[in-house]
């Protein structure tokens, strides 16, 4: 079995990925291949772009093993803390780095999609960082859910653009992204957010993030002086999981668990699920697993997740699935709900709704993991986005 690709076609992950653009779109995409080929392995970024990591964003993140719910499961629960990094989630290792790129090709303005809120907090904080302007798109429907993170990303000065169109959700958001970036592509640079999209974006995404599984796999040989039996992660677009997924692919004694959105679990009801759930078919210019109706038609996605809530999956995932190496299981909303209060009263760890995704796939599967095992979940960010949405369906004593 072949576990690494090799990418024998550019762009591609075994037959997914690629580049289904229009024509117009290819002169940014070919000009931000060759920056990546040329300025990302320069002294100058990496030197730049790893100072800032640890400087500026808060790298190395921890390891925590949740003390508490280890007794009550029986096994050894540890997370890793992309939570406590500059502005709360795992995006700003990819939007430092993009941005940084955008600023040594001469760019002046960066623009963005954005579904939960936090990419669009990254790319503003870069963009801020470097004195970039910053337009983000944002699905009208997120835009009233994550409000704090839309007033986070206005206060650093960015332009948030509600969408209107389709679901008023993260798809909607990348189409409205993509068609700007086709009439301004001279002075800008499109920073994509999730492992997703047209070549070369999921390569590019999972590089700035895999820093996760590398720091993750050397803390758990000092911590434990063992790798984990089990890394979970949530998947949307897929760069948290990717990132932290990536790095332990070749230890094949490590089970690899990606956690798609069920939605509300009711039959007929829309879902995030589309390795699950969905069909080969192609979106934002990549060939991908989608959730599409029997004409091919994309269908809605729904979770009560913003950063899950996307009908499609980044290529790597589906590869990685295809070849067996990574499971992808499913968490529903109620779930996610519930894993989102249980971290947060029994290691006063406030999740965010992406990440108990993970931590509820943990907790439903517990009985099926032996005794003494040693469970890694990316904590990919922290809940306090999350707070007010959630007390829509839960009560606090």
């Amino acid at each position: 079995m072949q576990i690494l690709d090799q990418l024998t076609r550019p762009g591609y992950f075994g037959s997914y990925g690629g580049r289904y653009v229009p024509e117009i779109l290819m002169p940014p995409l070919t000009e931000l291949e060759a920056a990546i080929a040329d300025i990302m392995p320069s002294a100058a970024f990496r030197e730049c772009y790893e100072a800032l990591l640890h400087d500026y964003c808060g790298r190395e993140t921890p390891l925590t093993r949740c003390d508490n719910l280890s007794r009550e499961l029986g096994f050894e629960l540890y997370l890793k803390r992309e939570d406590l990094l500059h502005t709360g989630a795992h995006k700003i290792n990819n939007a430092i780095g993009q941005a940084l790129l955008a600023k040594m090709m001469g760019k002046t303005h960066v623009i963005a999609e954005t579904g939960a809120g936090q990419h669009g907090v990254a790319t503003a904080t870069a963009a801020a960082k470097f004195g970039l302007r910053c337009t983000v798109f944002m699905g009208a429907k997120d835009v009233e859910r994550q409000a704090p993170n839309v007033q986070r990303m206005k206060l650093m000065g960015a332009t948030v653009v509600p969408v209107r169109n389709g679901s008023c959700t993260l798809k909607d958001a990348i189409n409205e992204a993509l068609r700007y970036w086709i009439s301004h592509q001279h002075d800008t640079l499109y920073v994509f957010g999730t492992a997703a999209g047209p070549h070369p974006f999921p390569t590019l995404v999972r590089e700035l993030q895999k820093v996760i599984g590398t720091e993750a796999r050397r803390q758990m040989l000092d911590k434990t002086g063992q790798l984990p039996d089990y890394v979970v992660a949530a998947v949307g677009g897929g760069s948290n999981a990717i990132g932290m997924l990536y790095p332990f692919v070749p230890e094949s004694a490590v089970k690899l668990i990606g956690v798609e959105a069920g939605g509300t679990g009711a039959p007929g009801c829309e879902n995030s699920a589309a390795i699950n759930l969905g069909r080969p078919g192609i979106l934002h210019g990549e060939y991908t697993m989608l959730l599409q109706d029997g004409d091919g038609q994309i269908q809605e996605s729904s979770s009560i997740s913003a950063g899950l809530d996307y009908p499609g999956v980044g290529p790597e995932h589906v590869y990685l699935h295809s070849i067996g190496r990574v499971h992808y299981g499913v968490a529903y909303d109620h779930e996610a709900l519930e894993a989102f209060q249980r971290l947060s009263r029994s290691e006063g760890i406030i999740p965010a709704l992406e990440s108990s995704h993970a931590l509820a796939w943990v907790f439903s599967h517990a009985a099926d993991i032996p005794a003494g095992s040693r469970v890694l979940v990316n904590l990919s960010g922290r809940g306090d986005k999350d707070l007010a949405h959630a007390l829509h369906y839960i009560t606090l004593d």
